[in-house]
């Protein structure tokens, strides 16, 4: 029987028609969960046999070091996930996914047939597929997280307050007051977040970014919080890419005077002028 081990990388990817049809470009950072093989990284134009689950059906797949042409002179290695075109499993996530799937496919068909620009989905259609390792380095766990799921997060965000919404997401508290299908809806986004940045912190070994102060080691503590860049009661956004890991004091002075975040930068700009650069940074 496969399981995910609780603490393990996740990896969210929002639907889109190559998803739905035949597989997923994986980003650069992810390579080294996904691009082994034997003991080694996967190299250009091979491929590994995987299998991927979902609601517990098996479905056969590859992940492929794409092997583009030369003369693209690429610095860095493509990864991708692959299945048959239109395949069962694809079927199967058209399934899950009917409204992204319904919305993208009647843009197509009604769009300038030279058009072959990516079809972007509104936010009242985004959809997303979380993507779970387990104890097996061949097969993984696909989770749909719906347009339902997305919803009962907008009730739920309404009206919070950062910081307060944070401190939630990251623990395993459950609201008694929910019904039966929002508490499942609200445990499935809660453990996605906290699994992304419980990641991050073993990432930076439980350092603050931006400070780089490791706090309660002295006391056989670690004392680390996971951060969303872009406030998540705006964005729903709980990518590691808008996620850093900062100190309890940081944490608490980003709230209380909510300074301006230059990405290009790396580096908090605060209401007083003052700039604060990260010492620590490895997935930006």
């Amino acid at each position: 029987m496969i399981k995910t081990i609780s603490d393990e990388y996740v990896y969210k990817k929002e639907v889109d028609w190559s998803l739905l049809m035949e597989g997923l470009t994986l980003p650069v950072d992810n390579q080294v969960v996904f691009g082994q093989i034997m003991g080694r990284f996967i190299q250009r134009g091979e491929s590994k046999d995987i299998t991927l689950y979902l609601e517990g059906k098996a479905y056969h797949a590859k992940i492929v070091n794409v092997n583009f042409d030369p003369k693209f002179k690429r610095k860095k290695d493509t990864y991708q996930i692959r299945y048959s075109k239109n395949g069962e499993l694809a079927r199967a996530l058209q399934a899950y996914f009917f409204k992204s799937f319904q919305f993208i496919k009647t843009t197509r068909e009604n769009r300038d047939p030279s058009d072959r620009s990516m079809i972007k989905l509104p936010d009242e259609y985004k959809e997303y597929l979380a993507i779970y390792t387990t104890e097996y380095d061949d097969s993984y766990i696909l989770e749909p997280i719906l347009v339902d799921d997305m919803q009962v997060l907008r009730e739920v965000v309404k009206g919070q307050k950062e910081r307060e919404l944070e401190a939630g997401l990251e623990s395993d508290i459950q609201d008694e007051t929910a019904g039966y299908d929002q508490m499942n809806q609200l445990i499935k986004i809660r453990k996605l977040n906290k699994k992304i940045g419980d990641n991050l912190k073993r990432l930076y070994q439980y350092r603050c970014q931006i400070c780089g102060r490791l706090i309660g080691e002295e006391y056989g503590s670690h004392v680390v919080e996971a951060h969303h860049i872009e406030y998540f009661v705006k964005s729903l956004n709980n990518d590691a890419s808008n996620q850093i890991i900062v100190c309890p004091n940081h944490h608490s002075i980003i709230h209380d005077v909510d300074p301006v975040f230059d990405r290009k930068r790396l580096l908090y700009i605060y209401p007083n002028g003052f700039e604060e650069k990260f010492v620590l940074n490895m997935h930006l």
